[in-house]
C-alpha cells in the first residue's frame, strides 16, 4: 500500500507554481527599481548599473550544474535553501555602503536562484512523458506571470514606501514562498525520480553523451541570448528608432511581446506533448527565424505590434520544449544533473546575448542582430532535423519523439 505521504508522480506541485510566482514577482519589483537604488545610495554610472546583472548571471551560472548534482544529497530542502540565501541577500543589500560588496551579494543572489529554479525544474519534468511539456510550460508560465506583476509594482514601491522597500518586498516574497513548499518538501520523492546520492563527478559527462543533449542545450542558450539580446534590450530602440513610436506606446507594443509569448507557452507545451517535441521544435524555430528576420522590413506602427505579440508567441511556442526534450532522453536518476545543465546554458545566453547583439547593432546597424539572430534559428532548426532523422526510429512513450 502506497504511503499517504509520498506525493504521487503524476501531479504537478501546486505549490511549487505559487513558489516560483511569488519568486519572479520579487524579482520583478526589483527590476525597475534596482537601476534607481544604484544611482541613489551608490551614484552608480550607467556601467555599474550594467554590473549588476552580469554578476546575478555569473552566479547562476556558475551554480547551476553544482545545485544539480546536490540535489541528489539535499533533495527538496535546496530549494528552501536558495529562497533563503536570496532573503538573506535583500537584506543585507540595503545594510551595506560599499558597492563591491553590494556586487558580490547579488552573485551570491543569482547562486541562490539557481538552487531553487534547478530544483523546480526538476520537479516539473519528474512527470510522465505525456505530461512534460504542459508541466514545463506551468512553470515557465507562473514565472512569466510573477515577473509581469512584479515589474509593474516595482516603481510604485520604489516610490511610495521608500527606497529599500523593493528589496524588503522581495524578500518578504522569499519567505512566503518557503512556506508554500514547505510542505511539498517534507513529502519523499518518489523512488523512480530521486536524483543518485553518489558524488559521481562523471555524472554530468554521461548526460552530455546522450543524443541530443548537447544540441538541447546550444538552443536553449540560443533562445535566451535572442529574448535577452534582441527582444528584451534592442526591440524596444528599433520600435522608436525605425518604428517612429513615441516612448508612451513603446511599453505596450513591448508588453505585446509578452502577452504573445504567455499565451503560447501553454501552447508549445500541450502540443508536443501530443504530436512530438521535435514535430512542434522545427517549425517552431523556422518561423521564428522568418519573424525575426523579416522585423526589418517592417515601419508601420500597427505591423509592428503585430510582430511584436508574434515574435513572443514563438518564443513561447518553442521555450519549454528542450527542457521537456532533454528530460525524456537522460534517465530519470540524472534529470537533476541534466536541468542544471540546460540552466547553465540558458543563463550563458542571457549574458553573451546582449554583448553579442550589442556589438553587432553598433558595428553594421539596428537590423543586424535581427537578421543574425534569424540565421541561426534557421541553423539550428537544420541541426535539430539532422538529429531527429537520424533518431526517427526511437520513440518516446507519450508522444515525445527524440
Amino acid at each position: 500500500m502506497k504511503s499517504p505521504h509520498v506525493e504521487p508522480a503524476q501531479r504537478v506541485p501546486v505549490a511549487v507554481l505559487a513558489a516560483a510566482f511569488l519568486f519572479n514577482v520579487g524579482q520583478g519589483v526589483l527590476r525597475p527599481s534596482m537601476p534607481l537604488y544604484l544611482e541613489k545610495v551608490f551614484a552608480a554610472n550607467y556601467r555599474m548599473v550594467t554590473l549588476i546583472p552580469v554578476v546575478f548571471g555569473a552566479g547562476k551560472w556558475i551554480a547551476n550544474v553544482p545545485t544539480g548534482h546536490l540535489l541528489g544529497r539535499f533533495g527538496r530542502r535546496l530549494m528552501i535553501g536558495g529562497l533563503l540565501v536570496i532573503a538573506f541577500v535583500d537584506v543585507a543589500s540595503i545594510s551595506t555602503s560599499r558597492y563591491d560588496l553590494f556586487l558580490g551579494l547579488r552573485a551570491l543572489g543569482g547562486a541562490g536562484w539557481a538552487m531553487f529554479a534547478t530544483v523546480a525544474t526538476t520537479a516539473m519534468v519528474a512527470r510522465p512523458a505525456r505530461r512534460r511539456g504542459r508541466a514545463v510550460s506551468l512553470l515557465l508560465m507562473s514565472e512569466t506571470a510573477g515577473l509581469l506583476v512584479g515589474s509593474a509594482a516595482g516603481g510604485w514601491a520604489y516610490q511610495g514606501m521608500g527606497v529599500a522597500s523593493p528589496f524588503l518586498f522581495e524578500a518578504a516574497c522569499m519567505v512566503v514562498a518557503m512556506v508554500a513548499v514547505a510542505r511539498w518538501a517534507s513529502f519523499p520523492a518518489n523512488a523512480a525520480t530521486t536524483p543518485p546520492r553518489s558524488g559521481d563527478r562523471h555524472l554530468l559527462g554521461t548526460v552530455l553523451r546522450v543524443p541530443g543533449v548537447l544540441l538541447m542545450g546550444m538552443t536553449s542558450a540560443l533562445l535566451t541570448a535572442i529574448q535577452t539580446g534582441v527582444l528584451v534590450f534592442l526591440l524596444p530602440l528599433y520600435l522608436v528608432k525605425r518604428g517612429g513610436i513615441g516612448p508612451e506606446a513603446v511599453g505596450l507594443l513591448v508588453s505585446l511581446s509578452v502577452l504573445g509569448r504567455l499565451m503560447a507557452l501553454w501552447l508549445g507545451g500541450s502540443v508536443s506533448d501530443l504530436w512530438g517535441r521535435m514535430r512542434v521544435l522545427i517549425p517552431g524555430l523556422l518561423t521564428y527565424a522568418g519573424l525575426l528576420g523579416s522585423m526589418p522590413l517592417l515601419t508601420r506602427p500597427g505591423l509592428l505590434g503585430i510582430w511584436s505579440f508574434a515574435l513572443g508567441a514563438a518564443a513561447g511556442l518553442v521555450t519549454s520544449i528542450p527542457t521537456a526534450l532533454t528530460s525524456d532522453q537522460v534517465e530519470r536518476t540524472h534529470q537533476g544533473v541534466a536541468i542544471g545543465w540546460l540552466r547553465m546554458m540558458g543563463d550563458g545566453g542571457h549574458i553573451v546575448g546582449p554583448l553579442v547583439m550589442g556589438a553587432l547593432a553598433d558595428a553594421i546597424d539596428l537590423s543586424a542582430p535581427f537578421l543574425f539572430g534569424a540565421g541561426l534559428l534557421a541553423v539550428t532548426a537544420s541541426q535539430c532535423r539532422r538529429r531527429a532523422n537520424a533518431l526517427s526510429a526511437r520513440v518516446v512513450p507519450g508522444g515525445g519523439d527524440s
